[in-house]
């Protein structure tokens, strides 16, 4: 298997895939990581542990539609040239 910008960008999507699919409750919560969990007080810069939870939230709230659409091409195109 090459190492091609396609699949670059299939493993950037499988990555994606994979922080949308996270479920709060399930997964989340149990590693310590839920929205009940304090991020900090107000002025306070958040941690690392902080913006990951908000790139998290983010990813799965802005990126769940687009995704539809980027995995059916995706799908599409690795069922027309393999």
């Amino acid at each position: 298997m090459a190492f091609t910008l396609y699949s670059l960008l299939q493993a950037a999507l499988l990555v994606v895939n994979a922080i949308a699919v996270l479920h709060e409750e399930r997964f989340l919560r149990r590693i310590g990581w839920g929205t009940d969990q304090g991020i900090g007080g107000f002025g306070e810069d958040p941690g690392i542990k902080g913006q990951l939870m908000n790139l998290i939230r983010s990813v799965r709230t802005v990126m769940r539609v687009p995704l539809i659409g980027v995995n059916t091409v995706t799908i599409v195109l690795l069922l027309l040239f393999g």
